[in-house]
């Protein structure tokens, strides 16, 4: 398995907890108001399981995929179902907005 060269986070920018930052260390981080969720936010907008962070080791790439969610998540604005994430991407979901940032440790 490659070593990551890239550590990603998400940091809240609005919708409480402003600069709460979530490393995403894992392959996979799912965001959603259930506390078993890896990133659980407490919005009754969201879905239990709403969104689901995936890190592709080979390709060293982020995508964000929307569970099917009621209220979608949106990239830079935009409803996505599934999106790549480049580093300042915004991310909404329910009344949070996140930065998507990358930290390259090359």
């Amino acid at each position: 398995m490659p070593v990551p060269t890239k550590r990603a986070a998400l940091v809240i920018r609005t919708g409480g907890f402003e600069g709460t930052r979530y490393e995403l260390a894992g392959d996979e981080t799912l965001i959603g108001r259930n506390p078993t969720t890896d990133i659980t936010l407490l919005d009754e907008g969201i879905s239990r399981e709403h969104a689901m962070i995936l890190y592709d080791a080979e390709q060293e790439r982020y995508e964000i995929e929307d569970l099917e969610s009621t209220n979608g998540t949106k990239v830079n604005g935009r409803r996505v179902r599934n999106v790549l994430l480049n580093a300042g991407d915004e991310i909404q979901i329910g009344h949070t907005v996140f930065a998507f940032v990358v930290d390259d440790e090359r």
